[in-house]
């Protein structure tokens, strides 16, 4: 497992990387191949932030945690991690186990299982996308109000989504063909 630390703005103890390595060595056994680990180090105020994001054979999961200090924040989200994949796991495992007439039944008659949500798709939405370069498609993202936006890039010629971040700045989305 490669895990790689990056600092912003704070200091990093040398025995982190050991730590986290310890840590996430907890999630092998629920993840076969982890292939790389990138944790984030930063500042907010009076918070140490951390962001883990494992790469785990095409499979991505990410967590963002805040504590006073990073050894107490790495500890709470290598929790939190392990919650998210037991429970997605949880729910693959429970979706193939269903027979396929009663997996059918379910998805066609909402009402038949109150206790349980399945989300499904509501509604669809069709729009001419025409080329533009990001700074362009941030601009239509704040006349509209939206918290992304998907655009044709003019430069790459490919569908790009640019999306507003927690932090108020913006990500952009290109996919890799």
């Amino acid at each position: 497992m490669l895990v790689n630390i990056t600092a912003k703005g704070v200091a990093v103890p040398p025995s982190l990387k050991e730590i986290t390595e310890r840590k996430l060595s907890k999630l092998e056994r629920l993840l076969r191949t982890i292939d790389s680990v990138d944790v984030t180090c930063s500042r907010e105020r009076q918070w140490r932030v951390v962001e883990i994001v494992i790469n785990a054979n095409g499979l991505l999961v990410r967590g963002e945690d805040r504590a006073a200090d990073l050894q107490s924040a790495v500890d709470s989200l290598v929790d939190k991690l392990e919650r998210q994949i037991k429970k997605s796991r949880s729910k693959l495992i429970e979706r193939y186990r269903q027979a396929p007439e009663t997996r059918q039944a379910w998805e066609t008659e909402p009402g038949d299982r109150p206790d349980e949500f399945t989300p499904r798709l509501v509604r669809t939405k069709r729009f001419a996308v025409k080329p533009m370069s990001p700074e362009e498609a941030a601009a239509q993202m704040e006349l509209l109000g939206h918290d992304f936006y998907v655009f044709t890039n003019a430069e790459s010629e490919q569908v790009n989504v640019l999306y507003r971040r927690k932090d108020g700045h913006y990500g952009l989305i290109e996919p890799e063909y």
